[in-house]
């Protein structure tokens, strides 16, 4: 008996060797291909990547270039920046957990669930808010014009250090041109949206959205543990420097603009590439969302594809002829989760300009990984 039981030790432990030199031979392909694209773009100033493969036994981060591109401090594959965007997803899923405690339901009618001031100044504006639900704004079909346009931009360029609130940023949503379509008609991405989500938050919770956020999807249970909403919480205390993030059009640098311009729910989570993939992995393994057949509505398209691959909260795509739950950022932060392979990959290019890289990079990390199945 004590012979088999030590033949068996024997075969469990060279198979975890096995794992264990297979995922160190993906890991060196990992690093010689981010090590090539970021030599032949050195313009990109720094990439960040995380992959996370359980089922290969791979999670693994990785840092080249610059930090920053002035002082040319080099990066750290633990550094986190502003995910913008990305952070709508935190959102969605925030929202779709009330929905599966049955505090809400995604049909609702967002009318008596925002604020009493954006109620007044949205009806005021023409807007049938009975007519708009939950779902309008989680899929960026509600029909409400945006306050992020080219003047917003030019403002903020104008004005960097200006401190935005929520509400200034929605009383000039009202004031836009209202569109002629209703809620339900068209696509059209709108940071409003997940503005007015996050009252919806607060008014469920009775607490402040960022919070609500942390408790509610739960980070210590899913060891986010580099994930905050930049001036609105305490970073952790042994946080990295942010990393400084590029925009050629304004010849911007993160460092320079009060994020007040993009932090109350259509962005505002900082976070690194290994936070961002573990969320978005734990989100498609089921240990966020419990309810299955709610977690399948988040990649279900509301429109039909040719119309809009915005879901709620991500957006179902067709990568290199496999299908991905996809979410970017303004910064050149992207994530996606390819359930085929069951991987999730999120790579942060510090200049936005060059933000295609992410695209190219995940393909070929794909591509090594298919061809160890």
């Amino acid at each position: 008996m004590r012979k088999a039981i030590n033949r068996n030790y024997l075969v469990i432990c060279l198979l975890i060797l096995t794992q264990c030199s297979i995922a160190q031979s993906i890991e060196a392909k990992f690093r010689h291909k981010l090590d090539s694209v970021y030599k032949s773009n050195p313009e990109s100033v720094g990439i960040l990547i995380h992959v996370e493969s359980p089922d290969k036994n791979i999670s693994w981060s990785l840092g080249v270039g610059y930090a920053d591109k002035n002082s040319k401090v080099a990066t750290d594959k633990d550094q986190p920046a502003l995910l913008a965007s990305n952070t709508k997803t935190y959102v969605a899923v925030t929202i779709l957990k009330l929905i599966e405690k049955k505090e809400l339901e995604l049909n609702q009618p967002i009318r008596d669930l925002i604020s009493k001031k954006s109620k007044a100044l949205f009806e005021k504006a023409g807007y049938d808010l009975q007519a708009i639900s939950i779902k309008n704004l989680l899929s960026h079909t509600s029909g409400i014009t945006d306050y992020v346009d080219d003047a917003y931009f030019d403002l903020v360029n104008t004005n960097p250090n200006h401190q935005w609130t929520r509400d200034e940023q929605i009383e000039r949503s009202s004031r836009q041109p209202k569109p002629a379509d209703g809620a339900g008609k068209k696509y059209h991405y709108s940071d409003i949206n997940y503005l007015l989500l996050t009252e919806i938050i607060e008014g469920k919770t009775g607490e402040p959205f960022y919070s609500s956020i942390r408790k509610i999807i739960d980070f210590p249970k899913l060891k986010l543990e580099s994930t905050w909403f930049i001036n609105l919480e305490n970073p952790p205390a042994y946080s990295k420097p942010l990393a400084h993030q590029y925009w050629g059009k304004y010849d911007w640098d993160s460092y320079h603009l009060n994020p007040s311009w993009d932090l109350f729910g259509g962005g505002g989570i900082v976070s690194t590439t290994k936070d961002l993939a573990l969320f978005f992995q734990q989100l498609f393994e089921g240990k966020i969302i419990n309810n299955r057949e709610l977690l399948a509505k988040m990649s279900r398209f509301v429109l039909d594809k040719e119309s809009s691959r915005y879901c709620l909260g991500l957006m179902n795509i067709s990568f290199k002829g496999m299908t991905a739950y996809y979410h970017g950022g303004f910064w050149g932060t992207d994530v996606m989760y390819v359930p085929e392979l069951n991987t999730t990959i999120s790579v942060f290019t510090l200049q936005k300009d060059k933000r295609d890289l992410n695209a190219a990079l995940s393909y070929e990390i794909l591509k090594i990984i298919k061809s160890e199945n």
